[in-house]
């Protein structure tokens, strides 16, 4: 028996990888809050919005946009949809999943997603 709900499905070879190991504790807290939305249909389709991640609990807008900084460059998360203002939120997908493609992607985003990409990634510490 578990607690009820459901779960995040985080491979040992993402937590075990030597990029993995490069994250801030800020980029590592928001990979778990992105891996949270995932639901088996929508790896394409997940936010990390300051409107949506102030809901999680994130109050800086500058943590938040360094913490999704290191997890693109990490090859952690990718960006399906480029957002802008006033109201369109970029989506991410998680690496370590299939993409699944939706119609509302920017072009040619499904076919420059790797899978796997944090295993690919040249090792850089982190800026404080």
């Amino acid at each position: 028996g578990r607690d009820a709900g459901g779960f995040i499905a985080l491979p040992w070879s993402v937590l075990d990888c030597a990029s993995y190991a490069h994250l801030s504790m800020h980029a590592r807290s928001l990979l778990l809050e992105i891996a949270r939305q995932y639901v088996a249909d929508n790896n394409g389709r997940l936010l990390a919005s300051r409107a949506y991640m102030l809901k999680r609990g994130w109050k800086s807008a500058d943590m938040l946009a360094k913490a999704k900084r290191e997890l693109l460059s990490g090859g952690f998360i990718y960006e399906t949809v480029k957002g802008h203002r006033p109201n369109k939120a970029s989506w991410y997908a998680l690496t370590w999943q299939t993409l699944d493609r939706h119609p509302g992607f920017d072009f040619g985003a499904a076919e420059s997603f790797i899978r796997s990409a944090y295993r690919q990634q040249p090792l850089k510490k982190h800026e404080p």
